[in-house]
Parts: C-alpha cells; sequence; structure tokens
C-alpha cells in the first residue's frame, strides 16, 4: 500500500521517568504491509517477545524470526514498571523450586547487557522487604524459609534471604517504626526502558525482523492476522502480557491490573544521609496493598504500589494509566516511609497494566502440534521472569530439553477467569479486601481475620 500514512505512536497517558531520562527515541521501525513467511513469529515486543528472538536467533541464526508489536518496542510493562529484576515468584508454592534459575537469569541479563553493549543502570545491590507493624513482622518470619528457597538448589550462604533486626535493617535504610526484615541479595535495580530498548536493537543486529504498529487481530495455528497484513509460520508466540484480553479466544486468560508509580525530584544527600539509603537496595513492607520503592541511579525516589480499580470486560486504556486518588495514596506512603522526602516535588506520575492469570502463577507453554506457544501472567514480577521465559520458548520451540523445560512453570494449559460480572466484581473486592486487611493490622498490630479470605481469593 504505497503511499500510505503511517499513523503517529500512542504514547502513555502520563510520560513514565524512563521515557523522559532514556535518552533519544529510536529510529521509526518498519510497519508490515501484506504477507511475510517467517519460521517463529512472536507477537508482542515487550521483555517475553524480545528475549524469545534474542535466544532464537542466538542459538539458531538460520532460522527466520518476525516479532510484530502494536505500538512501540518496550510500550507496555516492559517499559514502565518500577525497574526490579528480581528473584520473586508469586506463586508461593513454586517459588523454591523457580529460585535458582530466576537467580541465575538476573547474572544472564547482566551479561547479556555487557555482551550487547546495553547501558540500563543495572546494580545488584538486593532486596530489603521491611516489617512495619507487629502482624507483617509475623508474616515474614514464617515467610523466610520459602523465600530462601530451601532444599530446592536456590543460592546459600552469603546470596541467600537472611533475617535482618531493626537495627541490621536500619543500616540499609531508616523506615520509622521497621521491626526488621528479609535481605535479599537476588536482586538488581535497572533502567527498564533502556534494558528494552537495547534488547530490542540486540534482536535487530541479530537478525530477526520487527514490525512496529502492526496490531495482531487474531492467532491460529500457522498464521498471525495482522492489521494491514499477515504472517506466516510454524510456530508463533503470544507474548502480551496485559493486552492480551483483546485477542479473540484468550480474553479470559489475563486480566489487566493497573500499577500506578511516583517519582521524586533527585534528592539533595542530605535527604538520602537522614534515610540512609546509600546503596540501590530495592524496598517492599510487609502489607497486603503491595507498594514497592527504589533509589533510580540519578538520586530519586522510585515509588509504586497496586490499588487502582479493576474495569469492567478486562478494558485497557490510556486514560487508565492515570489515578489522582492512587498517585496521592502513594506520595503519602511516600512521606510515612521516608519523613525526610515528604517535601520532595513529584515530577514524574505514570502507570500501565500488568498481567494476572486465575491461579496467581506465571506460565510458559509450547504446543509442538499447534506450534502455539505463550507465556506471561508475572502479576509484576516480570522483569527476569520475562528473560528466563523467553530463553525457555527458545529452547521448546527448537524441541531442545533443558533444565528450563522442566521447570514447574511450564504447564499445557491454565485456569480461565470467570465471565462478567463475577471477574470484575471478584478482583475488585480483593483490591478492597486487601486494603481493608492491612488498616486493620495497622489499628490492632495483629494479623487480621480477613487475611485467610483474601489469601483463598489469590490462590495463595
Amino acid at each position: 500500500m504505497p503511499g500510505r500514512r503511517r499513523p503517529a505512536a500512542a504514547v502513555p497517558a502520563v510520560p513514565s521517568l524512563w521515557l523522559d531520562t532514556a535518552g533519544p527515541a529510536p529510529a521509526p521501525r518498519p510497519r508490515l504491509l501484506g504477507r511475510l513467511t517467517a519460521d517463529v513469529c512472536i507477537v508482542g515486543a515487550g521483555f517475553t517477545g524480545l528475549w524469545t528472538a534474542y535466544h532464537l536467533r542466538r542459538a539458531d541464526p538460520t532460522l527466520r524470526v518476525a516479532v510484530v508489536e502494536r505500538e512501540t518496542a518496550g510500550f507496555g510493562a516492559s517499559g514502565r514498571n518500577g525497574g526490579w529484576c528480581s528473584a520473586l515468584f508469586p506463586a508461593q508454592s513454586m517459588a523454591p523450586a523457580m529460585r535458582a534459575a530466576l537467580s541465575a537469569t538476573i547474572d544472564d541479563i547482566d551479561a547479556a547487557c555487557h555482551a550487547e553493549g546495553i547501558d540500563c543502570d543495572l546494580v545488584k545491590d538486593g532486596f530489603l522487604e521491611l516489617a512495619t507493624t507487629p502482624a507483617q513482622l509475623t508474616r515474614l518470619r514464617a515467610a523466610l524459609p520459602a523465600a530462601a528457597g530451601a532444599d530446592a538448589g536456590a543460592p546459600t550462604g552469603e546470596s541467600a534471604p537472611r533475617w535482618l533486626d531493626a537495627d541490621q535493617a536500619a543500616r540499609l535504610i531508616r523506615v520509622p517504626g521497621a521491626l526488621g526484615g528479609i535481605l535479599d541479595p537476588q536482586c538488581a535495580a535497572l533502567h527498564p526502558l533502556k534494558l528494552v530498548r537495547g534488547l530490542a536493537a540486540a534482536v535487530q543486529h541479530h537478525g530477526a525482523e520487527l514490525f512496529e504498529h502492526s496490531p495482531a487481530r487474531r492467532i491460529e495455528p500457522g498464521r498471525v492476522v495482522l492489521a494491514d497484513g499477515e504472517i506466516q509460520a510454524d510456530a508463533i508466540v503470544r507474548a502480551t502480557e496485559g493486552y492480551t484480553a483483546a485477542l479473540p479466544g484468550v480474553r479470559r486468560d489475563l486480566v489487566p491490573i493497573y500499577s500506578l508509580i511516583i517519582a521524586t525530584e533527585p534528592l539533595p544527600e542530605s535527604v538520602w544521609a537522614e534515610i540512609g539509603w546509600n546503596r540501590r537496595v530495592t524496598l517492599s513492607d510487609g502489607r497486603r496493598l503491595i507498594v514497592y520503592a527504589r533509589r533510580s541511579a540519578d538520586g530519586r525516589i522510585v515509588l509504586g504500589g497496586r490499588g487502582a480499580p479493576y474495569h469492567f470486560g478486562s478494558r485497557t486504556s490510556p486514560a487508565f494509566d492515570s489515578s489522582p486518588a492512587v498517585f496521592e495514596h502513594l506520595r503519602r506512603t511516600l512521606a510515612t516511609l521516608f519523613p525526610a522526602a515528604a517535601n520532595a516535588r513529584i515530577t514524574h506520575c505514570w502507570g500501565g497494566p500488568l498481567g494476572v492469570p486465575r491461579d496467581w502463577t506465571p506460565g510458559v507453554s509450547f504446543d509442538p502440534d499447534t506450534g502455539l506457544g505463550w507465556a506471561g501472567g508475572y502479576i509484576g514480577d516480570g522483569v527476569t521472569a520475562a528473560a528466563l521465559a523467553g530463553r525457555t520458548l527458545a529452547d521448546l520451540i527448537r524441541g531442545h530439553r533443558s533444565p528450563r523445560t522442566e521447570l514447574p512453570w511450564v504447564v499445557n494449559h491454565r485456569r480461565p477467569w470467570e465471565p462478567e460480572p463475577a471477574r470484575w466484581l471478584g478482583i475488585n473486592a480483593g483490591r478492597l479486601l486487601a486494603a481493608a486487611t492491612d488498616a486493620r493490622e495497622n489499628r490492632t498490630g495483629r494479623p487480621s481475620r480477613l487475611a485467610p479470605a483474601l489469601d483463598r481469593l489469590t490462590g495463595h
């Protein structure tokens, strides 16, 4: 279709800190018009899709690999997340078995960055999960053996999670009222958009084709139907995470849950000295309605959390990337955790959807009979998990058996979410229940009786 105008790139409703600090945008990539034949077609140019393409081409340069993306590479959660690269896994029953592979993947990402010349501000200083109430203290103490991956071949000694008392925790970060916490060395902080842009360039350098502004309308065995074209391929990977519900046939596989983030202005050294946050340790606490914080490479506090509503019918929209009420809640949380930064100017507020499966367990799958594969449902812990998923999919597609293909998250199917309106009622009830559980525990100092109901709702 010569002469057809290419549409302007969609942008998030609120520009992120990462978008403002990633440097110049890469040169525009072509839109796929017409028909193309490939060995492997990957739908989605976030971390999952790009790592899959990267490892396929590295393992077999003869494969023709095509990646198609609705917007631009890294447009979704891969380029907008909090910038944690951790060994965390949301399914407690699988976490010990997954920990060793995820820990090794953090180092694999670092090695790939060095090999490909990707500067994404990666620093591996660990993750500190604090207990700021007696109820959180009880919960985190009980969770420590599972976090350490006992008897699962996970890192031990200095590489394993360990308990810090209040004084030891304060030597890393001073948070008022902190009673202690778990220090997990297996976590790095990075600039996610720099990583995803560098990875996209590396994928092209290694010979994969990357098409942007090429939305998939339908995925079926042997064929991906696009808005203005079609790709025929023996193997097809769906790597669409929080945007999966837009595709027919998989609308109930993953629901989009919004996570929102704020960032302060660069803070003076006097403030950092008062907080005592000298290393780039990432931080959370034991509350149910998750918050997460980190120190950026340019000296800001970046703090995110859940709390935004789920939208009926699994809808996504740039308008949902912003919620004044949630941003204000995050600002108050920042002031509570870091009083020295309470008056800091908030320069960036942004958000976006992440993918959540019904069983709250990320998964990877490839069916050699149909040639269809997928990975996702990372529930916000996707920077490392997506890299592991991509390498695992590359193994599965090539028929290569490896320790990765034997991991318990490699599955054949997953339980779908309930139809509406049950889905809307249940998910938003869980969000309100999590907030109520935190409020009751903060008020009484004891574990809430609401907690078992919340655990049943979230599959824990």
